[in-house]
């Protein structure tokens, strides 16, 4: 993985990015759909985690 493909978002650039809520990002942390990493306090989700999500989601919606 390069620098450049591991940007890492808090959960409100997801919420924005997905245009969903808080809570819905935490359970999907939570059921583990959706990659996150914690730094000190702090949860973060590589984008890359974001792609490779909806991806996943596109792809079960289509068949």
């Amino acid at each position: 993985m390069t620098t450049a493909a591991t940007e890492l978002l808090t959960v409100p650039e997801v919420m924005a990015r997905l245009k969903i809520g808080r809570s819905t990002v935490y359970d999907l942390i939570r059921s583990r759909r959706l990659i996150s990493i914690t730094i000190g306090r702090a949860r973060r989700i590589p984008a890359d985690a974001v792609r490779d999500f909806i991806a996943r989601e596109t792809e079960e919606a289509a068949a």
